[in-house]
């Protein structure tokens, strides 16, 4: 393998002109650092970017994303939100298509080897990943690269090379490595391959900074120890948190059908948001809109119903996909097809015991609650017939826990429709 080295210190001239930048550097280190889990380190990461002004050059900023699925959900946008970032900060947004990597398999929160998808799958998943991220990112200052350009290139020399990087107890650090050690599952020798491919990424194109998802800090600092082995300056390391899903439980997923994606229509995607867990409001509020800490706090006010806050966050992500017009017509068309239309329609208030706000009932807990039937195989009957509904989402499994929240609207068949209210407190 061969790579241009890294840059040069600063000079003495340089050195004395940082105070004329600092209102700048700060004011890019709180939007940069606003929404992310880990920085490595946030010193490097302010002298980077006082560097990048005085030099009047932009950091180079990597996300690199394996085109392992042809359809993006909000999970995934948070990177390509922090690289938008970058970008209007007047920084280079490297956007890697790991067609390569993706070859391989990224192991990371895996408890066995990833399926290894076709060149023709992963070439077309490519294709509907850079439409959609296009929503997102800004076509200036922008370089798309796939990996294939030099992993691709790698004979058996280079992959030998490339091995010799690291240790076997290195990888084991992995917690997900660490954990299937320990329980005798499978690890296949290309998958400690994985973190060095990746960091071999951050070589090629000498990053600055790399993001990536919580869960991915282990790879990203594998791109630190190689850049410093090339003689390349250390990227800085920028991770965002896992968004939890529509569960409220996990990270979203397709796998855990608890996704919103990109894609899908203005109304759909509004529904679905109108579905989570008023615990969720804050962190989408704040990683998946553009809201002000004043805005979101205003939001979140004691006296704002919930319902509200969440047609404004409704609004917002519509917004951002499908444009204004489209926000204010899902957000309208919501109100007047669940809201206004079923809860007018509601001839019952059921109030909800105040220790579910801590430990959410199960599907059957709640509907024995109501009052509607006289035993647990009756309404269990209903469920499995799925003629029960909360806000539209079908319920099926009766051991489910349901986050409740004020003016939800529980359905059962075509006869009985309630609102939920908590009780007042005493």
């Amino acid at each position: 393998m061969c790579f241009t080295q890294g840059r040069g210190g600063e000079s003495v001239n340089e050195s004395s002109d940082k105070n004329q930048h600092l209102p700048e550097v700060e004011r890019q280190m709180h939007l940069l650092l606003r929404g992310t889990e880990h920085v490595i380190s946030a010193e490097q990461l302010r002298a980077r970017i006082t560097r990048s002004l005085m030099r009047k050059t932009p950091l180079r900023v990597k996300l690199g994303v394996d085109p392992t699925a042809a359809s993006l959900h909000l999970g995934f946008t948070l990177g390509l939100r922090k690289l938008r970032q970058f970008q209007d900060l007047g920084h280079i947004a490297v956007l890697i298509i790991g067609d390569a990597t993706a070859m391989v398999g990224d192991p990371t929160g895996r408890n066995k080897a990833r399926p290894r998808l076709d060149a023709a799958t992963v070439d077309a998943n490519a294709t509907h990943y850079l439409e959609q991220a296009m929503k997102i990112l800004s076509p200036e200052r922008l370089e798309v690269r796939r990996n294939g350009e030099w992993l691709k290139r790698l004979d058996f020399t280079g992959f030998i090379e490339l091995a010799s990087r690291s240790t076997v107890a290195r990888m084991l650090e992995r917690d997900d490595f660490s954990k299937r050690w320990k329980e005798g599952v499978a690890i296949q020798l290309h998958e400690f391959l994985y973190p060095l491919l990746q960091g071999t990424d951050s070589v090629a194109i000498q990053a600055d900074v790399e993001l990536g998802g919580s869960d991915q800090l282990f790879n990203l600092l594998v791109g630190r120890d190689l850049q410093e082995q090339h003689g390349q300056e250390p990227q800085i390391c920028l991770t965002t948190p896992l968004l939890l899903g529509l569960d409220g439980q996990r990270k979203m997923s397709k796998t855990y059908d608890n996704w919103i994606g990109i894609n899908e229509s203005p109304d759909e995607m509004m529904l679905k948001v109108m579905r989570i867990s008023d615990s969720m409001l804050r962190d989408w509020m704040l990683l998946l809109t553009d809201m002000s800490d004043e805005e979101i706090a205003a939001a979140l006010h004691t006296n704002v119903n919930p319902r509200d806050s969440k047609l404004e966050l409704g609004r917002r992500i519509v917004a951002g996909y499908w444009g204004k017009d489209a926000a204010v017509a899902a957000a309208e068309g919501w109100l007047k097809r669940v809201s206004r239309k079923e809860v007018d329609a509601a001839s019952a208030t059921i109030l909800l015991p105040d220790e579910w706000r801590h430990t959410p009932p199960t599907a059957l807990e709640l509907l024995m609650h109501t009052g509607w039937f006289q035993s647990k195989g009756e309404a269990r009957r209903q469920l499995e017939q799925r003629a029960v509904s909360l806000n539209e989402r079908r319920i099926e499994n009766s051991s489910e826990r349901l986050a409740l929240e004020v003016g939800a609207v529980l359905r059962v068949g075509k006869q009985r429709l309630a609102t939920l209210q908590w009780k007042a407190l005493d």
